[in-house]
């Protein structure tokens, strides 16, 4: 009996499939008939790093934003793989929230952000924010399509709001930065690129300019 309960799970095999084959859909059913959200969740936090790589894989495929903060804390897991598998999740589950019509729109609004049309994303946005306020997504593409359209401080506004209902948007930080920089808030933009960093330490193009703010700032104090 103790030899079956230190036999690691069968997610492990799944997984170990997985880099083998590399084929998402066949890890995501295998995974969906064995293990439930929560039961993966947990898994997300062994001790062991392998089972806590595979619990993070499948969670981008089968969470929503319900898994945002396993998957949040899973950004500055001690193991490399664990945090790039992270990142790649949780982006993905930023855009679940909310009914089915909202998440459609919200894929239109990316969409549009990514075809340049920024003033018709906008527009979407704000009605999409109007009837669910609480989407964070929104309110960050929105953020985006203010930025190209040289909308600065209202992109910060936006990004502020996204770090309020959801804290672990580092790409929020992120542009929250760019756009003080922008502005020539130097200060202001070496806060938000900290936070950044302190959300997902394997920002490395962020890491970079943190190290060359840092320098300009204390070098004019």
């Amino acid at each position: 009996m103790s030899n079956q309960r230190k036999r690691p799970p069968f997610l492990l095999l799944l997984y170990q499939h997985y880099l083998e084959r590399q084929d998402a859909a066949e890890f995501a059913r295998c995974v969906a008939e064995l293990y439930t959200v929560g039961t993966l969740e947990r898994l997300a936090t062994s001790e062991c790093r392998e089972i806590r790589r595979a619990a993070v894989l499948a969670l981008g495929f089968l969470g929503d934003y319900e898994s945002n903060h396993v998957l949040g804390r899973a950004l500055t897991d001690e193991d490399r793989a664990v945090r790039v598998l992270a990142e790649n999740s949780i982006r993905t589950i930023w855009t679940r929230a909310g009914s089915e019509a909202d998440r459609q729109e919200l894929g239109a609004i990316i969409r549009l952000n990514a075809a340049q049309l920024y003033k018709e994303a906008v527009n979407r946005a704000a009605k999409l924010i109007e009837r669910a306020p609480w989407f964070a997504e929104a309110w960050y593409q929105r953020a985006v399509a203010l930025a190209a359209l040289g909308r600065l401080s209202d992109a910060i506004r936006d990004c502020h709001q996204t770090l309020e209902i959801n804290p672990y948007h580092f790409l929020a930080a992120t542009s929250m930065g760019q756009a003080h920089l922008q502005l020539g808030n130097t200060v202001s933009a070496l806060e938000c690129f900290r936070r950044a960093l302190q959300l997902n330490p394997n920002l490395e193009g962020v890491r970079a300019v943190v190290e060359r703010l840092t320098r300009t700032v204390e070098g004019g104090k």
